[in-house]
């Protein structure tokens, strides 16, 4: 947390302090007292919730270079990371993240910097946990 924004505080994810998915986690995980995000899209969800050392009552989330990201988290490391998933999942779970892991070799769909918009995105305004308040700047 650097500094405040209409009243809200700022927490600040930088772009260029990492190249892939598990770099996100660990700078994610940085602006979290007492937690650590180990990469769950899932688990992402629910830290936006607060209770894992995210500011009470909405924040800001301002993601510096978020165009190096885009391209970080884009189709290569969107299949990467699926490919991982794939190896763990529930069997019954396997044809989806297969299919989805074809989508992304196609390029096409969204990619994990698409998802994780779309989550924090979820937690502002119009958002259906838009109750949390959190908005995000995309610099």
């Amino acid at each position: 947390m650097t500094d405040r924004c209409d009243g809200l505080p700022v927490l600040i994810v930088d772009g260029a302090s990492f190249s892939d998915f598990d770099g996100f986690a660990r700078e994610f995980s940085r602006l979290l007292s007492h937690h650590t995000w180990r990469g769950s899209l899932d688990a992402f969800n629910d830290l936006l919730r607060g209770g894992f050392g995210t500011p009470e009552n909405g924040w800001v989330l301002r993601w510096l270079r978020s165009e190096s990201s885009r391209s970080a988290l884009g189709y290569a490391e969107t299949e990467r990371q699926l490919e991982r998933l794939v190896l763990t999942c529930h069997p019954s779970n396997r044809p989806d993240v297969q299919a989805r892991i074809d989508s992304a070799r196609r390029r096409e769909g969204p990619t994990l910097f698409d998802e994780i918009v779309a989550i924090i995105r979820d937690h502002g305004p119009g958002g259906s946990e838009a109750e949390d308040g959190i908005l995000l700047e995309l610099l």
